[in-house]
């Protein structure tokens, strides 16, 4: 479990998840005892065995039947909302939303040239 930056990556790691980011996690005192002493054991720092044992349970949790099916719900309702907000923009923007730039004569001045 590799903390370097890969170079010429942006700040991308290793495991290519990205660059790492500080997380707090608040246990109880006996869990986290429990962890030091794994940590101890597994010779590695507090942090590199939390960071291990996050993503051991990200591993884990990724083919469950339950955690897929709401990824499934999750994933639709993203989808009706980006709709609803194309939807949305088209509508501001009078049907110009594909790169068309909108006229910038404003009525007054159309109806004035008239």
């Amino acid at each position: 479990m590799s903390e370097k930056s890969v170079a010429g990556t942006g700040g991308i790691t290793e495991n290519g998840m990205g660059p790492l980011r500080p997380l707090s996690v608040r246990m109880s005192d006996g869990t986290r005892a429990q962890l030091e002493i794994l940590a101890q054991l597994n010779d590695r720092s507090l942090t590199e065995e939390t960071r291990y044992a996050l993503e051991h349970w990200v591993d884990k949790s990724k083919p469950d039947p339950a955690v897929l099916k709401r990824a499934e719900q999750v994933r639709a309702d993203i989808e009706r909302e980006a709709a609803t907000r194309r939807s949305a923009i088209e509508a501001v923007l009078g049907g110009n939303a594909k790169g068309a730039k909108p006229s910038t004569r404003s009525t007054k001045q159309a109806s004035s040239d008239s």
